[in-house]
């Protein structure tokens, strides 16, 4: 299934949506070298593993050594070993992360999904608190991945995580409203308690190290959006155009 768009309107300018889809893009165009089939090129290599969060540095609080690149094995020996990057803020990394991306259709895809649903999440938590909503789903998100692979030692980047709790935060507040979705060859209105939840059952299918996709971090971001919303739905709705229902109403419908 592929969204299109949601029949859910505001009444704002979702500016800070625009500006973390902005940024973004600039970082992946401007910033971030390009890979390249090239294996004598190892500028993209090298720029990701010095500014991404990797699961193995998060959990030691250490910047990777030669032999945990070269054999994939994370250890933690008090940091006397040969750091590649031995000025690396693993911490900082973390946050770096949200705003890298490994090619142009994961990009494409996370601000698409960002544009759709991003707007109302904005409306209702306001400027400021949306954007710290979307960095601490970020955060939560990457915590849940090293929660599961404390010693992986490849990185971690996209901001498919922050944006999972996003669409977790947009099934609390709005699971009635439809989202025009591409199904094979039809244009759906599916409504988005259907289609999140489908999105959601289906990050377990990728549960491999084959396909690449750190579902982990979408599971852990996604349910960091409904609990950081739920306790506090009624009055989030208060600042939309959406109608507030009673938590009756709405309970059954998990």
């Amino acid at each position: 299934m592929l969204p299109i768009r949601d029949l859910n309107p505001t009444r704002i300018r979702p500016v800070v949506t625009w500006v973390i889809i902005a940024v973004n893009v600039v970082v992946y165009f401007l910033l971030q070298p390009q890979p390249t089939a090239d294996p004598a090129d190892t500028e993209y290599e090298e720029f990701i593993y010095e500014r991404a969060a990797i699961a193995c540095e998060v959990s030691t609080g250490e910047p990777l050594d030669v032999d945990e690149v070269r054999f994939g094995v994370c250890r933690d020996d008090g940091g006397l070993s040969n750091e590649i990057f031995p000025d690396k803020n693993v911490w900082l990394a973390v946050g770096v992360s949200m705003f890298l991306h490994g090619g142009i259709a994961h990009l494409l895809f996370n601000m698409w999904s960002l544009w759709i649903f991003g707007n109302n999440v904005e409306e209702a938590f306001g400027t400021l608190g949306y954007l710290l909503f979307y960095l601490a789903a970020g955060i939560a998100a990457t915590a849940g991945f090293v929660a599961v692979n404390p010693d992986l030692t490849v990185p971690l980047i996209g901001a498919s995580g922050a944006i999972a709790g996003v669409m977790g935060a947009y099934l609390v507040l709005f699971p009635d409203h439809r989202v025009m979705t591409l199904i094979f060859f039809y244009v759906v209105a599916v409504p988005a308690i259907l289609f999140l939840g489908v999105w959601f059952v289906s990050q377990f299918a990728l549960a491999s190290e084959e396909t690449g996709v750190a579902w982990e971090a979408h599971v852990a971001g996604f349910l960091f959006g409904i609990v950081a919303t739920l306790p506090f739905r009624r009055r989030l709705l208060a600042n939309t155009t959406a109608p507030v229902r009673s938590d009756s109403a709405f309970q059954p419908r998990f």
